[in-house]
């Protein structure tokens, strides 16, 4: 909380001394445009995340043509209205619909063009993350001129495609290995492995990291989300009366730039840094996987050859999504999610008490996640020893609670 306050008294200020006016209201997305900075929020109702689909895209490109053609907003925050769920990824249904390459490559050309219509904007445009962005999200945050994320558990930026057998197919390839370095970029996308928050600012896979606020006259998540809205106002602001300059890209010192310009520049260390990704594939996945080495290709052939780079990702990306392993990993992700689903519903009193028997191993790591769900839980074992042994491997987990 000190840390937020402290925030605030450098500037942000809450909306009730600001200037707002609202503006375009859809099904997914709504605009206003406060202090000159113009605030598109996705919020997808009824649902927990928000999810790149035709109707979504096309209420996004509707929200965003509004801001981008106002006069008064001299630059864009893109922002989730759900504090854990930036934007979760393409809808997985849509691309399972398809029946041909061509059907999968016009989607993904779609997006790419929704999203360089962002990255091509005038006013600087910025994005405000909290919680999951991932696979399009991510693409989505890519395209903006500057990353904000809120430093929280849920929030999680990613390129998961290669877990259903598909690449990142809105720019993902072309425009991450540019922002963070081959090797990062290929790690990212090849195993699917999500960045927290600080993770992603040490990669320069985001700008800035906003500290969460804890409770007050709301929940710590509404007035988490709020300061991380206030946080990018003041930046995109700032970048428009160009009291802050958009980020060079460049690293300080000189082997960080190395390190990140030789393998986008130089064709002997581009090729290392590929082969050595290609041979750390096969070795996992004996080739019987195409998705990590078309990958590779697609990154390397975007840096080698930048104007077929976009169609090249496309292309490679409807390729894949009409292979047996895509159909078979996505078959695989929707039996995961119908096994998730409560088949009961909601109870109708929700316990407040959790007694785990046995204080091993197993029953001292469920009582540790417990705590994060319950207000009270009790571990039981059959001697005092047994029961310290549990505790004492908890307690550094969950200093003063355990």
């Amino acid at each position: 909380m000190l840390h937020g306050l402290k925030s605030l008294r450098t500037g942000i200020k809450y909306a009730s001394s600001s200037v707002c006016t609202r503006g375009l209201t859809n099904t997914h997305c709504r605009t206003r445009i406060e202090n000159g900075v113009g605030v598109l929020t996705f919020d997808t109702p009824d649902s927990k995340v928000n999810v790149l689909n035709e109707a979504f895209g096309a209420d996004m490109k509707a929200a965003f043509e509004e801001l981008r053609d106002a006069p008064e907003a001299k630059s864009i925050v893109l922002i989730s209205g759900k504090h854990d769920c930036f934007i979760a990824g393409a809808d997985i249904h849509m691309l399972a619909a398809c029946k041909s390459k061509e059907e999968v490559q016009t989607l993904a050309e779609g997006g790419q063009q929704m999203i360089k219509a962002v990255e091509d904007c005038k006013k600087p445009v910025v994005a405000a993350i909290s919680g999951s962005c991932m696979g399009g999200g991510l693409e989505v945050a890519l395209g903006c001129h500057y990353r904000i994320a809120l430093d929280q558990k849920k929030t999680a930026l990613s390129l998961p495609e290669v877990m259903l057998g598909l690449l990142p197919g809105s720019g993902g390839t072309q425009r991450l290995p540019k922002l963070i370095g081959l090797p990062n970029a290929l790690q990212m996308m090849l195993t699917g492995s999500p960045a927290n928050a600080v993770k992603a600012k040490k990669f320069g896979l985001v700008n800035e990291v906003v500290k969460p606020l804890g409770p007050g006259i709301a929940s710590p998540e509404e007035l988490s989300l709020r300061f991380l809205e206030k946080a990018a106002i003041k930046v995109a602001g700032q970048l428009a009366d160009g009291s802050m300059k958009k980020p060079s890209g460049k690293k300080k010192s000189f082997v960080a730039r190395q390190s990140h310009n030789l393998p986008l520049h130089n064709s002997y260390v581009r090729n290392f840094v590929c082969k050595k990704a290609a041979e750390g594939v096969m070795k996992k996945t004996h080739g019987l996987y195409p998705a990590p080495l078309k990958i590779i290709d697609t990154v390397k052939n975007g840096l080698e050859n930048p104007k077929t780079g976009y169609s090249t990702e496309a292309s490679n990306f409807g390729d894949l999504a009409m292979t047996d392993e895509s159909a078979a990993l996505i078959n695989i992700f929707f039996g995961k999610q119908q096994c998730e689903k409560n088949a009961w519903g909601k109870p109708e009193r929700m316990p407040q008490n959790v007694a785990v028997l046995g204080a091993g191993l197993m029953g001292a790591g469920i009582a540790t996640v417990s705590l994060e769900k319950f207000p009270k839980v009790v571990l039981k074992d059959i001697s005092d020893t047994a029961l310290s042994s549990g505790i004492n491997a908890e307690w550094p987990l969950r200093p003063g609670v355990v």
